[in-house]
């Protein structure tokens, strides 16, 4: 079989097939230890799996109110066991990432309350949900005050910081484990255990949240297992194994989750409500992929990292660093690259592969975005995907792939479109 005829049918060149082949003989270690976390992290699902007697019953759909929901009920208590928490919130009613997170922090704030944000800013999308940019039913509009404390210039928590930080009004301290749209490391679960040590030791009643997209299953533990209050999460990134069609997560404490119910649904009703329609089946076979689609999705930012760390580029994280999530971040340094970066993400889809993404003005954002992502499910970063805010730096953050293999062609022709536009040059 001839694998080069192949990719030059999906329009990689010889050359830059070649320059691929030579950052991959360097990478078989590395990917081999992936694949044994992603071994680890299988078990771990299928044995949280047995444990809570998933059965085919658990595929059944419900309707209207949703009571007595088995599928809905078990794969809760799945979370729960997978995370190693008292309980877990799993819904196809929470809409999205950023959505989990709001349900999650307006349940535990009341007025008067304060939240610390000890991982730096947060994601774009959260400047409004917190008020950080004025916006209609931000936490700052219901009387919840709000502080930062920057990590350090070598990205590790700026523990003097938080400790001068911390009041008897803090009610909450939130973590983003990932970048976002930051050239900052993400944070790994040993660092975040160190951070929850030391807030439990200022003030043990204060909750801790963990913004956790991008990062399960990339390693072998989770923040939950650590000491956070809560984890929350999308089931379009990494948990939804790419078959989720909606959804989000939060596992926690009895108590947490018990408010974070109450939030999404109503007071007085809280778990009890809300029906799963026929997505039960697809959150279960989603979750049971989960681990070997992330450990695809992971060797594709390493791939990703070692070319463009090759042709100069800035990359975060370096091509040889242990990684805690799924996310690629390169500085390409210019509008021109960024655009021509994701014109290749989007040409190597299965979907949409025939249209040109273009920067606009997306909801949440301060500017123009740019995404590239031809996925089967709207908006699934777990798929391969790839944005970035057009701004300086002008760096674009890579992510996804349910396959190993799909996610090496995007990469190849991401790079294929900058050496047609003569933005690098792999010949010297």
């Amino acid at each position: 079989m001839d694998i080069t005829g192949m990719y030059k049918k999906c329009g990689i060149s010889k050359e830059v097939f070649d320059f691929g082949e030579k950052i991959l003989k360097g990478l078989s270690d590395r990917f081999d230890r992936i694949d044994r976390t992603a071994e680890y992290n299988q078990l771990k699902v299928i044995d949280a799996m047995r444990k809570n007697k998933v059965s085919e019953a658990c595929f059944m759909p419900s309707s209207g109110y949703g009571y007595n929901d088995v599928g809905r009920d078990t794969l809760e208590r799945v979370y729960a066991t997978l995370f190693s928490t008292e309980d877990a919130l799993v819904r196809p009613q929470i809409t999205c990432g950023t959505h989990a997170l709001a349900v999650a922090l307006s349940s535990q704030l009341l007025p008067g309350d304060e939240m610390i944000s000890i991982s730096g800013k947060p994601y774009d999308t959260l400047e409004e949900v917190i008020g950080i940019r004025k916006s209609i039913g931000s936490l700052i509009e219901h009387g919840i005050s709000y502080k930062q404390v920057d990590l350090k210039e070598d990205g590790s928590f700026d523990f003097e910081g938080i400790k001068e930080a911390i009041t008897p009004k803090t009610k909450l301290c939130a973590i983003q484990r990932s970048k976002g749209y930051q050239t900052r490391p993400s944070l790994s679960v040993s660092s975040i255990g160190e951070a929850v040590r030391f807030i439990r030791s200022i003030d043990p009643g204060i909750v801790i949240m963990v913004d956790n997209c991008y990062g399960e299953f990339v390693e072998e533990y989770e923040p939950s297992d650590v000491g956070a209050d809560m984890v929350v999460g999308s089931l379009i990134k990494n948990p939804g194994g790419g078959l989720a069609p909606c959804g989000g997560y939060i596992a926690g404490t009895k108590e947490c989750i018990n408010r974070a119910a109450y939030r999404l649904t109503s007071p007085g009703l809280g778990k009890e409500v809300g029906a799963t329609l026929d997505v039960n089946r697809d959150f279960f076979m989603g979750l049971f992929l989960a681990p070997t689609v992330t450990a695809g999705a992971e060797k594709g930012a390493i791939f990703a990292a070692n070319i463009y760390e090759k042709l100069g580029f800035e990359v975060i994280p370096k091509g040889d660093e242990e990684r805690h999530d799924i996310i690629q971040a390169v500085t390409l340094g210019s509008e021109k690259a960024v655009c021509a970066f994701c014109e290749g993400i989007q040409a190597a889809a299965p979907v949409d592969s025939h249209l040109t993404p273009e920067p606009w003005d997306m909801p949440g954002y301060d500017c123009k975005v740019i995404m590239a992502a031809g996925a089967f499910v709207s908006g699934s970063s777990i798929e391969l995907s790839a944005d970035g805010p057009i701004k300086p730096p002008y760096a674009v953050y890579f992510q996804g792939g349910l396959t190993w293999p799909h996610a090496k062609l995007g990469i190849l022709t991401s790079l294929q479109k900058l050496v047609d536009e003569k933005i690098v040059n792999i010949y010297i």
